[in-house]
């Protein structure tokens, strides 16, 4: 249970604050909703309290897990399946829905090594940037740094990708 004011991360959408939590009727029923707004892009979302957890709602993570993101980035001795593009597209997608922070950096670093090898499609750079912009934002919040700072130290681990906003 989140209270008003507290961080939280919602799947594919990143770091939000509690703003409010409501009751409204839907379909005769009163329910209960957390108003969450998302850091960054100001967007509003309506969570139903009783399925928070479903939708995998969940608390930032703390300082001490940074560095195992980091861990996961550098790992660079991995395999990609050679599989289509929208094959993996669904596969990452899926991961990026979990709302795990180190399934979005398993994504990242995949696409960045994917990247050395062909032309991602339109949809995989998008995701590369999705996944890159929530690490960045969690790791800026909990870290109390500026995002520029951790998209940098991101950025160097993969210093031939051209992963710089706007650079696909």
């Amino acid at each position: 249970m989140f209270k008003v004011g507290e961080l939280a991360v919602y799947p594919a959408q990143g770091v939000g604050v509690i703003e409010a939590i409501e009751e409204r009727e839907m379909m005769g029923n009163i329910q209960s909703f957390y108003i969450m707004k998302i850091l960054g892009s100001n967007m509003k979302i309506m969570i139903p309290l009783d399925s928070a957890k479903a939708v995998g709602l969940r608390g930032v993570i703390s300082a001490r897990e940074i560095p195992k993101i980091y861990e996961i980035l550098k790992d660079k001795d991995i395999t990609i399946d050679k599989q289509t593009w929208n094959k993996r597209y669904r596969d990452y997608l899926e991961k990026i829905k979990t709302g795990s922070v180190y399934e979005v950096a398993r994504v990242l670093r995949d696409l960045c090594i994917l990247k050395l090898d062909k032309d991602l499609s339109f949809g995989e750079r998008k995701m590369m940037d999705t996944a890159r912009n929530l690490l960045i934002k969690e790791i800026s919040v909990v870290s109390k740094s500026d995002e520029s700072k951790v998209e940098k130290a991101i950025n160097d681990l993969f210093p031939l990708q051209g992963l710089m906003k706007g650079v696909a």
